[in-house]
């Protein structure tokens, strides 16, 4: 296959070119994680390093992100089938494909040189709409609040590389405009973000794009004034039992028999879900 021109990305939105090798590996394996042929074809497509990350534990890591966040959405769709789900971030993602219910409208939102690059991939479709934005931008809210609701906004990835500020203006912000909402997005501790040089995937990258958000409780996010509520934050030893069983054997067995020399280290990542009040949302547990 000929090699299409090398992506022109700026340094944050070239780790979407880390979770699209990820996928593409993942599904590469018998029983993988997740099942994504586009992503196979867009890796063999673009002119780009992906060697560097080869065999990283981090692209199976991001695998069972992607799967957890996917749950998230599921819980919320099972609930809310006609709802409305933004993809903050999207990169070159297909959870649309992997959730999608027939109902869901769907906006996949993500930085202009990110949905330049997506638009060589993907379309637009009836429910499905690609916004080039920043998430700190609300003018895109706008055609997203005309939908009615309810809704649910992803951030994958995305406000860990944000400084403090800007990924709690993020979060305010949203949840100022969108009562009843829920936002599922990930955190990480100061530890992780002071020690990326030793990261298996992000030391290949230049210092621009690496983590900036320290977070060591989301719990944090109460604290904000914006009626917030984490309804749920897991570490990767939360994962459902069925999403443990597709990871290779010496993964399940440290999993399974080591837990607590794990656990301090695993909870400096956590994927979290966030619930606004009001809006006439219908509450439910959520483990």
């Amino acid at each position: 296959m000929t090699k299409s021109a090398k992506p022109e990305l700026g340094p944050v939105q070239e780790t979407l070119l880390l979770t699209l090798f990820a996928r593409a590996q993942e599904t590469a394996r018998r029983r993988g994680l997740l099942c994504d042929r586009r992503s196979v074809e867009i890796v063999r497509s673009l002119d780009y390093d992906f060697v560097k990350w080869q065999g990283g534990f981090s692209l199976r890591a991001a695998m069972l992100r992607a799967r957890m966040f996917d749950r998230y959405v599921e819980d919320f769709l099972d609930t809310h089938p006609g709802g409305t789900v933004v993809e903050i971030g999207c990169g070159l993602d297909d959870r649309f494909e992997r959730v999608d219910n027939g109902r869901v409208r769907w906006f996949d939102l993500d930085l202009p040189d990110a949905i330049c690059l997506r638009r060589r991939f993907f379309d637009d479709k009836l429910r499905r709409t690609m916004v080039a934005a920043s998430v700190l931008d609300t003018a895109w809210m706008e055609a997203v609040e005309a939908t009615g609701g309810p809704w649910m906004f992803v951030a994958e990835g995305v406000l860990i590389y944000l400084d403090a500020p800007d990924a709690q203006r993020a979060i305010v912000e949203i949840a100022q405009r969108f009562p009843g909402a829920r936002i599922a997005f990930d955190t990480t501790t100061a530890r992780v973000v002071e020690t990326q040089d030793r990261h298996d995937a992000m030391r290949h990258l230049p210092q621009a794009s690496w983590f900036r958000w320290k977070c060591n409780d989301p719990r944090e996010i109460e604290s904000w004034d914006a009626n917030l509520r984490l309804a749920a934050s897991k570490t990767f030893l939360d994962a459902d039992r069925d999403l443990m069983d597709r990871l290779p054997l010496p993964v399940r067995l440290i999993a399974r028999y080591a837990p607590l020399l794990l656990r301090q280290h695993a909870s400096s990542y956590r994927l979290n879900l966030a619930k606004v009040a009001g809006g006439g949302v219908t509450e439910e547990t959520t483990s």
